[in-house]
């Protein structure tokens, strides 16, 4: 959903694209977002319900994206970069960034087969360097592991389909052999533990065989979240969505760089230079929705009220705003038939789509039907009501606005 040029919305009635709509009328964006962003909307909205791991990937950032896109326009299809975020409707896992350091060096030394294809210098000398560091926050230290975890890293990525085939074989056995909590030794280790990590190692080998993908799960955090939870990447964090249903919103790219469960072009040496090698739990990148009703001090004012009614259902309107301009989004929960949220008028535009339940939704004196699946754009400074018709209702609003330093070009 949005203006992307590989597949930008369609007006239901008249077919004319969203991309052409909001370059003949620029009001509908703003002024200062149209100026910003060329006549085009800021972010891509995007639902997926992932029943097969999609890729082990990242996302270039503005500089990289330029080069990618003037070197290969083919498999780099537009020159922005592409931070997201992905907010879970149902259960979800994925994989997202790399883990503590500590628990990828007790992968090398429990997993026979991913220290194998790391090599035997690589990986004693990335667990060597990673206990000499160990509570040491310098950023010496930090460079050091880095430094290590990029080398390890990429001698994983960078050894033959040969030998990863023969070592896939060797780990699916393992996992297959010692299904609980000693696979890997993740007795000592949390996440997910080894009856979990078993499991994911023959779900993984079963959707795709032998991949890499199946050795870098023990470099990444595994996530879980429930329904409303949310995550933040940014451009150069690496991830993989391995099951359920998310809202993902994200800065208006198409570009991906892959390296593993995917039949699609990869470009492993351009995902190995380009990341970051930044560790850390994964709590790091779980995000905290605030209360979309209330004042936010230094931030926002209110953006929505409820009424009364929504009030004593206990219906909530929370926003998921991540630390980049392009996009932030709204999750409307309403608990009863006559629920109601007013969105405030701002000065940028919407997106919004139902994921569950049916309403209606009011623009101006314009009131329509919505329910699952129904997709609506609100153009800038227009007052917006959603009411339920159901005994929940849930919708997903994503936004642009601009703060003062933003319009003026910092």
């Amino acid at each position: 959903m949005g203006t992307h040029p590989s597949n930008p919305s369609k007006d239901k009635h008249t077919g004319r694209t969203l991309l052409e709509l909001v370059q003949d009328n620029q009001a509908l964006l703003s002024s200062a977002i149209a100026e910003r962003y060329e006549n085009k909307l800021p972010f891509l909205f995007k639902v997926l319900s992932i029943q097969k791991a999609l890729s082990i990937q990242a996302h270039p950032n503005k500089k990289l994206a330029e080069k990618l896109h003037a070197r290969d326009p083919k498999n780099y299809p537009d020159d922005n970069h592409k931070p997201e975020m992905a907010i879970a409707i149902s259960d979800f896992e994925g994989l997202c960034g790399f883990r503590p350091l500590k628990e990828i060096a007790h992968f090398l030394d429990n997993v026979s087969s991913l220290r194998q294809l790391v090599g035997e210098e690589k990986a004693k000398q990335f667990v060597e360097t990673v206990n000499k560091n160990d509570g040491i926050e310098l950023e010496e230290a930090t460079a050091e592991n880095k430094k290590v975890l990029q080398s390890a890293f990429e001698a994983l990525m960078s050894s033959s389909e040969q030998e990863m085939t023969a070592a896939a074989e060797k780990l699916v056995e393992s996992a297959k052999s010692s299904a609980g909590a000693d696979f890997a030794g993740t007795a000592v280790v949390p996440t997910p533990g080894g009856a979990k990590l078993s499991e994911l190692v023959g779900r993984l080998y079963g959707q795709f065989g032998a991949d890499y993908g199946l050795f870098v799960l023990f470099f990444l955090n595994f996530v879980e979240m429930k329904a409303g939870e949310a995550i933040y990447l940014r451009a150069d964090d690496i991830h993989a969505y391995i099951s359920g249903d998310i809202i993902e919103c994200m800065a208006s790219s198409d570009n991906v760089v892959r390296a593993g469960f995917t039949p699609k072009f990869k470009d492993v040496d351009t995902l190995v230079n380009m990341l970051t090698y930044d560790y850390a739990p994964i709590e790091n990148q779980k995000m905290e929705a605030t209360d979309y009703t209330q004042h936010v001090k230094n931030k926002r004012e209110a953006g929505a009220t409820l009424n009364q009614t929504a009030i004593d259902s206990q219906s909530e309107t929370m926003e998921y705003n991540p630390p980049i301009e392009e996009f932030s989004v709204v999750r409307s929960l309403l608990k009863s038939q006559g629920s109601k949220v007013t969105f405030n008028p701002i000065d940028g535009p919407s997106i919004i789509i139902c994921t569950r339940g049916q309403g209606k939704i009011s623009v101006g004196p314009k009131v329509q039907e919505i329910k699952t699946g129904h997709v609506f754009f609100v153009g800038a400074t227009a007052e917006c009501v959603l009411e339920s018709e159901d005994s929940e209702f849930e919708t997903f609003k994503a936004f642009c606005v601009l703060d003062d330093a933003q319009r003026n070009g910092n």
